[in-house]
C-alpha cells in the first residue's frame, strides 16, 4: 500500500486481495494494477488484475452457493442483510475515509454516501421477507393457479467509481434479498471500498460464494464478456455509460440474460419565473455540484425562464464563489478533485467550446494546477445555445451552463430533445404547472422544487438511452425475481361423502 494509508480505526478493512468464495485471494496470473489517489496523482495501491478465468471461477462459487443459499427463508436472509447493515454503520467513518482516498469526494460527502449504501441494506433487509406470490382465479372450474416469485439466479453486477459503496450495495442488496447469489466487478479506480464491503460481508456471516468480488483495470472488457457470455449468470446489472451499455447488452443477447441499466443522463434543471429563488438556487446547488457534477443524474442543462434570468445567475454565481476546492480531507473543502485527467480533459473541452459561441464565463472555468492535476474551478456559464457541446453531452464535471427560455412549452420542447431520460428537475409555485410539466418531461424522475431525489425508498432508474430497471424501492427487487406459475387441475369434484 503507498504511504497516503489513511489513519483507520480498523486497519483489517483494508484488503489488496478480491474475494471470492469467501476467500481473499489475487488473480491466478500474479498480475496487479496500480490504484491512483485523484486528490494527489499518487499511486496508493494495488488489486489483482483478473481475467477470464478468474471471472470463470468466481462464478462458479456463485453457482455452487446458489442451492443452499436460496433455501434460506426470506428472513433468514434478511437477518444477514441487516448484520451487513450494521456493519456498515458501525464501520462509516473508516468506509468514508477509503471512499476519499481512492474517489477524492470530501469527507463529508463520503460520510453521506456511506448512509445512503448502508440504507440499501437495510431497505432490502425489509423487502426480503415480504416476497408474496399471488392466486388466480382460473377460467377452467376445476383448476386452481397461483404464482410463486423465485430468485433468477447466479447475478453479474458491474459498478462505476463516483459512488464506490452505494452503487454496490444497491445491486448486492435486493439480490441476495431475492435469493440470487453474485460476481461483482468493482471500479478499477475505486476497488478498495469495495474490498471492504466485503470483509464485513464475511463477518456478517454471509456464506462462502454468495458474495463474490472480482477487479480488473485492463481488464475490465474481459471480465465483462465473461460475465455476460457465461450460460450460468442469469442476470446483468450495470450502472455506467450508454455506450457500455449498449456493448453488454449486445454480449448479453446470445444467452438472453435479463438485464437492468442505469446509463448516463443529461439531467434538464428548469427553473420557471414562479418559483422560489432561494429554493431554486439552493437546489441547483445540491443537484450540479455534488461529487463536483460527477453524478448521473446531476444537473446538467440549466433552464432559467428569461424573466428571473439575470438575478438567478448572479445570486447562484455568488454561492458558487463560496466553494472552497481541495483535496477531500482538508478542513473546509466542499469540492474534491475528479476522477482522472480525462474527465479534466472534457470538462475543458465543454467550457472552451460555450466560450468559443458565445457564452460568458461568470465564475471558473480554468483548470487549478496548483493544487493537481485533476483539479478544476466550479464554473458557471451564461448565454449558453442549443447548438453548443454542453447542451447534448454529460459533461460529468463542475460546469452549470445556464440556458434562458420564454415559455413553458420551450423549454420542455428543449429538455426533451436528449436521447436520454434518467433525471429532470423543476422549481414552480403553481400547482397544476407542477402536474403538466412532469408529466411532460421524458425522464424516469423528476424532482420539483429539490435538487436531491436520491432515496431507498424511491424507485431509481431512466428511460431512452438512459436504460431498463427500477434500482431501490419495492420494485428493487423484482429486478432479480421470476414469476412462476402454477396451475393445478382437476379440482373440480363436490366434497366426498362416505361411500
Amino acid at each position: 500500500m503507498g504511504h497516503s494509508v489513511p489513519p483507520l480505526n480498523d486497519k483489517s478493512l483494508l484488503k489488496d486481495k478480491c474475494y471470492v468464495n469467501g476467500e481473499w485471494i489475487g488473480a491466478k496470473s500474479g498480475k496487479t494494477f496500480e490504484v491512483t489517489d485523484p486528490s494527489t496523482g499518487k499511486p496508493i495501491g494495488t488489486m489483482p488484475e483478473m481475467d477470464a478465468a478468474d471471472t470463470e471461477a468466481a462464478i462458479a462459487a456463485a453457482a455452487e452457493a446458489l442451492p443452499s443459499f436460496r433455501k434460506l427463508t426470506g428472513r433468514e436472509r434478511s437477518r444477514l442483510l441487516r448484520k451487513w447493515y450494521q456493519l456498515m454503520v458501525d464501520n462509516a467513518d473508516d468506509i468514508a475515509k477509503l471512499i476519499t482516498w481512492e474517489n477524492g469526494k470530501p469527507l463529508a460527502d463520503a460520510k453521506g454516501e456511506v448512509t445512503y449504501a448502508a440504507n440499501f441494506f437495510e431497505w432490502f433487509s425489509e423487502e426480503a421477507p415480504r416476497v408474496y406470490g399471488s392466486t388466480i382465479p382460473a377460467s377452467v372450474a376445476g383448476n386452481r393457479v397461483y404464482t410463486i416469485k423465485e430468485p433468477v439466479g447466479v447475478c453479474g453486477l458491474i459498478t462505476p467509481w463516483n459512488f464506490p459503496a452505494a452503487m454496490i450495495t444497491r445491486k448486492i442488496g435486493p439480490a441476495l434479498a431475492a435469493g440470487c447469489t453474485v460476481v461483482a466487478k468493482s471500479p478499477g479506480e475505486t476497488p478498495f471500498t469495495a474490498a471492504a464491503l466485503a470483509e464485513l460481508a464475511h463477518r456478517a456471516g454471509i456464506p462462502k460464494g454468495v458474495v463474490n468480488i472480482v477487479t480488473a483495470l485492463s481488464n475490465t472488457p474481459e471480465v465483462g464478456s465473461t460475465i455476460t457470455s457465461s450460460k450460468t449468470v442469469k442476470k446483468i446489472s450495470f450502472t455506467g455509460s450508454t455506450g457500455v451499455g449498449k456493448l453488454l447488452m449486445k454480449q448479453s443477447s446470445d444467452t438472453l440474460k435479463k438485464l437492468s441499466f442505469e446509463l448516463g443522463g443529461n439531467a434538464p434543471f428548469i427553473v420557471f419565473d414562479d418559483a422560489d429563488l432561494d429554493t431554486a438556487v439552493a437546489g441547483a446547488i445540491a443537484s450540479k455540484f455534488r461529487s463536483s457534477g460527477q453524478t448521473c443524474v446531476c444537473a446538467n442543462r440549466l433552464y432559467i425562464q428569461s424573466g428571473i434570468y439575470d438575478s438567478f445567475a448572479q445570486k447562484f454565481t455568488e454561492k458558487v464563489k463560496g466553494f472552497k476546492v481541495g483535496g477531500g480531507y482538508d478542513e473546509g473543502v466542499t469540492h474534491g478533485p475528479l476522477i482522472h485527467d480525462r474527465a479534466v480533459s472534457k470538462v475543458q473541452q465543454h467550457v472552451d467550446d460555450a466560450v468559443q459561441q458565445g457564452g460568458k464565463v461568470l465564475v471558473g472555468g480554468q483548470k487549478l494546477p496548483d493544487l493537481g492535476d485533476n483539479f478544476f474551478q466550479p464554473t458557471v456559464i451564461r448565454d449558453m445555445t442549443a447548438d453548443m457541446k454542453l447542451a447534448h453531452e454529460e459533461t460529468f464535471g463542475p460546469v452549470a451552463g445556464l440556458f434562458k427560455f420564454d415559455t413553458e412549452a420551450d423549454v420542455v420542447k428543449l429538455a426533451n430533445q436528449s436521447d436520454v431520460g434518467l433525471a429532470g428537475y423543476f422549481f414552480s409555485r403553481d400547482v397544476q404547472r407542477v402536474y403538466r410539466v412532469a408529466e411532460a418531461l421524458e425522464v424516469g424522475m423528476v424532482g420539483v422544487n429539490t435538487g436531491l431525489i436520491s432515496d431507498p425508498a424511491a424507485p431509481f432508474g431512466g428511460v431512452k438511452e438512459s436504460g431498463f430497471g427500477r434500482e431501490g424501492s419495492s420494485l428493487g427487487i423484482e429486478e432479480y425475481m421470476t414469476t412462476k406459475m402454477i396451475t393445478l387441475g382437476g379440482n373440480g369434484q363436490p366434497l366426498q361423502g362416505a361411500s
